[in-house]
């Protein structure tokens, strides 16, 4: 459990949106703006998890998946356990995009084989009166710990929040769950379209306001997955996700304006014009898309982040180091963040996740991208 002086650094932090940008932020946040930097920072998504031992133990002693994330103290150990273990450049907090729902009027739970379950899924006008605003106070936990995460890294790394998409978000909703078809919500979009729109439109709004709840918590940073959004046809999207995200980054960038944003779409290929188009700070790349490619189509004006596949840390150490060498000469020296193309994987070796953030480190601009082709040197980063 978290000491108590995590306890008390909650009450030492006092955070607000920042109109400017500073000398002394994190590295991360320099590059997500697109500000000359060293090297790429780095960070995984899904960096805290069961691939990591000292959290199998831990979910041993507190088997509720809503436990460990919505309980302050074990969101603090949890997402500082990659920290302590790796030191990435950034620390995403230990929470799920599905969090926020009952402070708005959705409840769920988590079920161990069928994931997250919602009660009573909203597919009617009737099913839009149970929604109200956004209540933070029920979301305390996650502010209590953006403070405490703040206090503890100090200026190392980023502190990073994150939000689902209006579209995800209401995939759950719709669906009561998970699902491999999305048949319901799309059939909506034709049948129902007013109460998708009012329940995207209401979604806007209360995501829009937990995000500025978590940058004036402590969050540098915040990554918005629109997970699903990439099981639309592009043109659906272009309908049906882009205008809410578009609004809800119209919305922070008001009250919160230096606070770069983050867009991740699993299978984004067919979208990345699109996804530039809703003003965000940093694209992340799947890493289906060629990350050459991703660069050619984005163009050198917005930054991206990515793209390792997750499936590389379980190659041997010097073919995962060839592969960031190749991601990190084809995403260049301005604008990069290097991560995965998704989420760490379920028994991925924790010596590769150790070599990923220490192949990271151990890169400079000046003399990686003007002396080595992708292959050179890659013996003497093999730590």
């Amino acid at each position: 459990m978290a000491s108590s002086k995590r306890k008390c650094a909650q009450k030492k932090v006092s955070v607000t949106c920042s109109s400017s940008s500073s000398s002394s932020d994190p590295l991360l946040v320099k590059a997500a703006r697109g500000e000359p930097v060293s090297r790429p920072p780095a960070w995984m998504m899904r960096q805290a998890g069961r691939y990591m031992a000292v959290y199998r133990k831990l979910a041993e002693k507190y088997p509720s998946f809503r436990e460990r994330s919505e309980t302050t103290d074990l969101i603090v150990e949890i997402s500082l356990q990659p920290w302590e273990a790796f030191h990435p450049d950034g620390v995403i907090i230990f929470s799920d995009i599905l969090t926020p729902l009952p402070a708005f009027g959705v409840l769920f739970d988590i079920e161990d084989i069928r994931g997250p379950v919602i009660q009573s899924p909203i597919v009617s006008e009737e099913g839009l009166k149970t929604l109200h605003p956004i209540d933070l106070d029920k979301l305390q936990f996650v502010g209590e710990s953006l403070k405490i995460l703040r206090q503890e890294v100090g200026g190392q790394a980023a502190v990073l929040g994150f939000v689902g998409a209006p579209w995800t978000i209401a995939t759950y909703i719709v669906e009561g769950g998970s699902t491999s078809t999305y048949t319901t919500i799309k059939s909506m979009c034709h049948t129902a379209p007013h109460v998708l729109r009012a329940l995207l439109s209401h979604l806007t709004q209360a995501i829009s306001d937990y995000i500025v709840f978590q940058v004036e918590a402590g969050a540098h940073c915040i990554q918005i997955f629109d997970s699903w959004g990439g099981q639309l046809p592009p043109s659906m999207w272009d309908s049906w996700s882009k205008p809410y995200i578009q609004e809800i980054v119209s919305s922070v960038r008001k009250r919160c304006p230096k606070t770069p944003l983050v867009l991740y779409i699993n299978g984004n290929g067919g979208l990345l014009e699109r996804m530039k188009g809703t003003g965000v700070d940093v694209i992340g790349l799947d890493w289906t898309v060629d990350m050459a490619d991703g660069r050619k189509r984005l163009g050198s004006e917005i930054s991206v982040q990515g793209n390792v596949d997750p499936a590389y840390l379980f190659s041997p150490l010097p073919s995962l180091t060839e592969e960031i060498l190749r991601v990190v000469r084809s995403a260049g020296p301005r604008g990069h963040i290097l991560n995965l193309g998704h989420g760490v994987l379920v028994r991925t070796p924790e010596e590769s996740v150790r070599h990923f953030f220490e192949v990271a480190r151990s890169l400079n601009y000046d003399t990686f991208l003007q002396t080595q082709t992708p292959t050179e040197g890659i013996g003497s980063l093999v730590i």
